[in-house]
């Protein structure tokens, strides 16, 4: 089942690059893996990533042949990337401003920067209060509300042109959160399924939210 939804996320957000993205050249800050940037290359972009953990680089070119750069080779790194993504990545960074920053330098003049975080203003995450397993403690270094985001990058020169649903987040975000409760597997679905529900009626209310953003003329 996870291995479907990874195949069908993936395929989602290739998708989603291609169509908000004016060229190919792709940076993926904070890659892991490589799982996604294999996917984008299959798609036709020419990726790069950069991962701070050596272990995922090496099982980044071990699984995927993917060349990830480590946190220190940044700088090293030019202006001209058409897209930038980070999944899952701002709320790790301990240097927010100034890689903020960085990555503005680094985009093309018409480039997108695309960000996915957690939502702490979401359904799941006022049911499950602090066992919202989303706030993954001490490793999320923040939390961002949609208006905070927004705030966060309009300071940074930015402005956001498109907000997305990561619809399966819901229900991974709640299954783990009934975990740590103790409770069971479909009582987590189902408290994600109301998650989705009630995201649909009430704005920026998703499990977790992607974020377009532009530079500013």
């Amino acid at each position: 089942m996870y291995q479907k939804v990874r195949k069908r996320t993936l395929k989602q957000k290739v998708s989603l690059i291609s169509r908000v993205s004016k060229g190919k050249k792709l940076l993926d800050f904070g890659c892991g893996t490589g799982h996604f940037l294999a996917a984008a290359r299959a798609g036709g972009f020419d990726v790069l990533g950069l991962e701070p953990d050596p272990d995922a680089r090496k099982l980044a070119k071990e699984l995927n042949g993917i060349q990830a750069l480590s946190r220190d080779e940044l700088q090293g790194l030019e202006k001209g990337f058409d897209m930038i993504t980070l999944w899952h990545v701002l709320e790790h960074l301990p240097e927010l401003n100034s890689d903020i920053e960085k990555l503005k330098s680094l985009l093309a003049d018409d480039g997108a920067l695309l960000i996915a975080v957690p939502n702490p203003a979401s359904a799941d995450a006022a049911h499950y209060k602090e066992h919202w397993a989303a706030y993954d403690v001490p490793r999320h270094l923040y939390h961002f509300s949609p208006s905070v985001l927004r705030r966060l990058f309009e300071k940074h020169g930015f402005r956001c042109i498109e907000t997305l649903p990561m619809k399966y987040d819901a229900y991974y975000v709640s299954m783990l959160s009934e975990k740590i409760k103790g409770g069971g597997v479909l009582k987590g679905f189902w408290q994600g399924w109301k998650s989705n529900r009630n995201a649909r009626r009430v704005p920026d209310a998703w499990s977790s939210q992607i974020y377009i953003f532009k530079k500013q003329a």
